[in-house]
């Protein structure tokens, strides 16, 4: 029998791995939750610098960090505790679990942030997480979410996928009266929503900056949620997680806003900005560029058509151009719905 989440012991100790936006943001949540939080940043001076200022001035500044976070440079102080939060991005996941394996105790949840899929295996990132730390406990968070508003206590909620009971332990632990989680046990919907939202959020973007109208985004969307739930009824995702906030929540989010980095990115490529210009290194990271790739590959794995995600990867290559995209989409056989 399934223990409400009121009855549930929560994690009390929670390491943040990754003190970028959303790192800092996820420990922010986490402290104002009521938990201890070590918060690891690779970078010896920005842990230095969020221990005299108690701000993350580098990445989320203007939010006081309060004294139940420890920002901290030695990686097994926040890998050693009782639940751990990976806020890396998706192609740099499987590295860093590689380093933070030798310090991880058995058992413990690792909770993946990133939304992606890793480029030439072609696995989701809980899968990359029970290849490179086998011993801990897989759980994925996701949801419509931005840093900022998380950081700011912006009403926002998320789903947490893991093994139900340790779901459940990690909702209690995470979940305020502003940062509300939703268990699940669905690792693979929650993964699969996360990870192709960006390309589809990339694919809006484009339709925006061009400038082809309200009407042919709102369709665009609705079709790219329809491959979605395609691949997800082949992987064993299930329908309602895609539905859910991890699913529909986030893509809806992440293909309309101008917050969202993917989103952003194809605005931007739509409006005429090279490629190559917007893929330099000081550019913000799109996740769904590597992730466009990686999800058609998985796709024609399983036999499925994804045409808006191939349409994407294609335009990302250099292969396909904006305009030759768009007429190829439009043409495609006419069916039902």
């Amino acid at each position: 029998m399934v223990r409400k989440p009121g009855k549930t012991k929560p994690y009390h100790h929670i390491g943040v791995i990754g003190a970028g936006s959303w790192g800092t943001a996820l420990a922010l949540a986490a402290a104002n939750a009521g938990r201890t939080v070590s918060l690891w940043a690779r970078q010896p001076a920005i842990a230095a610098q969020m221990r005299a200022a108690r701000e993350n001035t580098a990445y989320l500044p203007g939010v006081p960090l309060p004294d139940a976070i420890v920002p901290t440079a030695e990686l097994a102080e926040a890998a050693t505790a009782e639940a751990v939060v990976m806020a890396v991005p998706a192609q740099h996941l499987r590295a860093a679990l590689g380093t933070a394996a030798a310090f991880l105790k058995s058992g413990v949840p690792v909770v993946i942030t990133a939304k992606g899929v890793e480029l030439g295996s072609g696995k989701f990132l809980h899968e990359v997480l029970a290849e490179a730390a086998p011993d801990a406990e897989p759980a994925i968070l996701s949801g419509p979410s931005f840093a900022r508003d998380v950081a700011r206590r912006l009403p926002t909620a998320v789903t947490i996928a893991a093994r139900m009971e340790v779901a459940l332990r990690l909702q209690a632990a995470l979940g305020s009266a502003w940062f509300r989680p939703y268990a699940s046990d669905d690792l693979t919907g929650v993964a699969l929503g996360g990870a192709a939202k960006n390309v589809y959020a990339i694919a809006c973007g484009i339709v925006e900056g061009l400038r082809l109208g309200e009407s042919a985004r709102a369709a665009l969307l609705a079709r790219s949620f329809a491959e979605l739930c395609r691949l997800g009824d082949a992987l064993g995702g299930r329908i309602e997680t895609l539905m859910g906030l991890s699913g529909l929540g986030d893509l809806v989010l992440s293909a309309t806003s101008l917050s969202s980095r993917n989103f952003a990115f194809g605005v931007a490529l739509g409006g005429g900005t090279p490629r190559d210009a917007l893929l330099a290194a000081d550019r913000p990271l799109a996740e769904g560029v590597a992730t466009a790739p990686a999800l058609l590959a998985r796709a024609r794995r399983h036999a499925i058509e994804l045409p808006v995600a191939e349409a994407v990867a294609q335009i990302l290559d250099g292969s396909l151009a904006l305009e030759t995209a768009v007429s190829r989409l439009m043409m495609r056989p006419l069916k039902t719905e």
